[in-house]
């Protein structure tokens, strides 16, 4: 069974800075792209950040400049470093792996999520 365990959220006040962390642990053969997506209240969860296991990354346009997505590969971990926060990022984020197979398969999963809060 593949889990993705989260970890790093929190209130942070506007202009702070966070640090997420998501590892993939289980039985699986390698991990595709590795990305982060945040939900708001009563809307469906977005794009903010993703990285190929070749390193190549993109980011929604509310987060250029401000937030980075990176890996680790050796350790199947994925971090979303957030700085600069607004208010409006607050949400909960969650992480996302394409885990692969032995036999090609290939599988979507999620994280738990956690809780990003920033206050004005």
């Amino acid at each position: 069974q593949v889990q993705l365990v989260e970890s790093g959220g929190g209130l942070v006040q506007a202009g702070g800075s966070l640090r997420l962390s998501c590892a993939a642990s289980g039985r699986f053969f390698g991990i595709g792209a590795m990305a982060w997506y945040r939900q708001f209240p009563g809307t469906r969860r977005e794009l903010v950040a993703a990285a190929t296991s070749g390193g190549s990354t993109n980011y929604a346009d509310s987060v250029k400049g401000r937030f980075t997505i990176s890996r680790d590969n050796a350790k199947n971990t994925v971090y979303l470093q957030m700085n600069s926060l607004k208010p409006e990022d607050t949400g909960v984020y969650y992480c996302n792996a394409e885990m692969t197979f032995w036999r090609g398969e290939r599988s979507d999963y999620w994280g738990q999520g956690t809780q990003v809060t920033v206050s004005s």
